[in-house]
Order: C-alpha cells, then sequence, then structure tokens
C-alpha cells in the first residue's frame, strides 16, 4: 500500500476529505518527530509503542579492506508492538 492508496482508505474510513486526512497525517507525522527529537516515547493505543535509542560508538572493520572504522554514535527508532497486535499477527490478522 503506497502513500495514496493509504490516505484514500483513511479517508473513507473516517468520513473526511483525502486533502484533510493528508494534513491530518501529516500532522500527526510531525507531532510524532518532534516528540523524538525531544527524546519522548510515543505510546499509540491497541498499536505499541515508538522510542528512541542511542546506539554507542563502535569499531567496524570493512571486511573487503580490512580497514578498522569509527562509526559515531547515533539515535535509532524502535518500535514495540503491543501484545494485542503481536497476537493479531501470529494469528494471520485474524
Amino acid at each position: 500500500m503506497n502513500n495514496k492508496e493509504f490516505i484514500a482508505e483513511l479517508a473513507e474510513r473516517t468520513g473526511y476529505t483525502a486533502k484533510d486526512t493528508q494534513t491530518l497525517a501529516t500532522n500527526l507525522i510531525n507531532a510524532m518527530a518532534d516528540a523524538f527529537q525531544e527524546d519522548n516515547t510515543v505510546l499509540v493505543p491497541n498499536f505499541g509503542l515508538f522510542e528512541t535509542k542511542k546506539k554507542m560508538e563502535r569499531i567496524m572493520v570493512n571486511p573487503s579492506t580490512g580497514q578498522r572504522m569509527l562509526v559515531p554514535p547515533k539515535l535509532v527508532l524502535n518500535f514495540k508492538p503491543n501484545q494485542t497486535l503481536k497476537t493479531q499477527l501470529k494469528g494471520g490478522g485474524q
């Protein structure tokens, strides 16, 4: 499902226009991004938890040259699904 199909489906389910739904989805994603920038977690009920984690710096070895490089620390986004969602996915979406 691409973005256009997702917005069309969401608009149909909510009863809003596609333009309003696109604005809503954009604002939601921007609000989540702002929360991640402030190192907050975002809990979506009955779906899961989004959080940022800091990966420490590490030494990486290039397999083709054998050269060692230092990889700087960075923030990565992590998702933990809700137990209900896990059960639904394991059951094939039933």
